[in-house]
């Protein structure tokens, strides 16, 4: 099977210029493509996972990846899926980002010659003049159709800032830069960066007389139509000191039966006729392939190893019961003899407020030490935490905290 017709069974493309051409381009491995990502955290999430998979998916098959790093479009911020404006940031936090994005980045991607490449729009959007965008590329722009996109109309009602309708241009003028300098002739991204996408492949044409193609990716969602790759105390990361390595193989044993099979399909390299015979999994079956998940793609971003150890954790936790060895655990900050349980449930994470916490509790979503928990105001006592408590949440979610 050729790697576009394995992107589509695999359901991953969502729109696309010139399908025929595009398929041609990739099957061929004559793709010279990119994918864009702004270092708005010092680590990657679990919402750039599919970029990350897509570049490695069409990098096995001989296309050629350009990483661009947003260094220059971070001082601006994308509002594609935005109800408000992102903060700014400074410059040295933007190359501080840039670089913890380049280390997680080469677990999946090959650099090197004739290999995939990274590139920074600060190198040539920091340099531009203004006036002279205006003229070269403002020009080829009507704010008309700018504002009929998706990524802005959203926005019109609260405002738009200036700042922000100036992020469509920047991404354009990246493509015609990359096409210019690199042959770029293809770019990817998230289905909610169609028109983005579409203004870079239009400036090429108007300024080169040349096509270029924009195609993008299905976006995962859980079966409740939100985005995957949060939980309660905020986004999945891909560096292990900010989500543990056991806590990102719990993320994805714990996905929703309707999900799991579209996980697997979309994100793992396990043969589509091995996922087919999945389909048919139910009760203890779909258990093994969360298990299946969980641990091809803790593998991807930890490595083996990492991935085997945090299996066996959760199987000596949730399997045979009792051992808590390898269970995560925080250190928590005392002030005093003792603490509400709701500000321990903050500080492990297991919650990302107090007024969620209260919810949680009142609920019965929590006990401790196996006792459940109904009283809002419980606190747990210094005595307590010097010998250690086991918190569980809801059925699967389980957590030791100490001093």
């Amino acid at each position: 099977m050729q790697i576009f017709e394995e992107l589509t069974k695999r359901q991953l493309i969502a729109q696309i210029t010139n399908e025929e051409e595009v398929k041609n381009l990739i099957n061929s491995g004559k793709a010279r493509f990119y994918i864009g990502f702004d270092p708005t955290a010092d680590s990657l999430h679990v919402g750039h996972f599919m970029a990350l998979c897509l570049m490695k998916r069409l990098q096995m098959a001989g296309n050629k990846p350009i990483v661009l790093i947003g260094g220059g479009t971070g001082h601006v911020g994308d509002p594609s899926g935005r109800s408000d404006m992102r903060s700014m940031m400074d410059k040295e936090t933007i190359n501080h980002n840039c670089e913890c994005f380049k280390k997680q980045m080469e677990r999946f991607i090959e650099f090197g010659e004739d290999k995939a490449i990274m590139v920074n729009n600060a190198d040539w959007l920091l340099k531009l003049n203004y006036v002279e965008l205006l003229r070269e590329v403002g020009a080829c722009f009507s704010v008309n159709n700018m504002l009929r996109a998706e990524c802005y109309k959203q926005r019109m009602e609260k405002g738009l800032s200036f700042l922000e309708f100036n992020y469509m241009i920047m991404q354009a003028y990246d493509f015609y830069y990359l096409n210019e300098h690199y042959d770029c002739n293809l770019q990817f991204g998230g289905d909610d960066q169609w028109s983005n996408m579409l203004a870079g492949s239009d400036l090429i044409r108007k300024k080169t007389g040349r096509d270029a193609h924009s195609m993008t990716i299905t976006l995962l969602l859980n079966s409740q139509g939100k985005k995957m790759g949060k939980t309660a105390s905020g986004a999945v990361w891909l560096d292990k000191n900010k989500t543990s390595v056991y806590d990102f193989y719990q993320y994805w044993r714990n996905v929703e039966d309707a999900d799991v099979l579209k996980c697997i399909r979309m994100l793992t390299f396990l043969p589509l006729e091995e996922i087919e015979k999945m389909k048919s999994w139910q009760g203890a079956e779909l258990n093994k392939a969360k298990e299946i998940l969980a641990y091809e793609l803790t593998a991807l971003v930890h490595g083996a190893d990492e991935a085997e150890a945090a299996q066996n954790a959760a199987r000596a936790i949730f399997v045979q019961g009792g051992d808590d060895a390898n269970m995560p655990s925080t250190k928590i900050t005392l002030d005093g003899d003792e603490i509400f349980l709701s500000d321990v449930l903050v500080q492990c994470g297991l919650s990302s407020s107090k007024g969620e916490a209260k919810r949680l509790i009142q609920q019965g979503g929590i006990s401790v030490d196996e006792e459940k928990i109904s009283d809002f105001s419980t606190k747990i006592t210094k005595v307590q935490l010097l010998k250690g408590i086991k918190i569980k949440k809801g059925k699967k979610i389980f957590h030791k905290a100490s001093l």
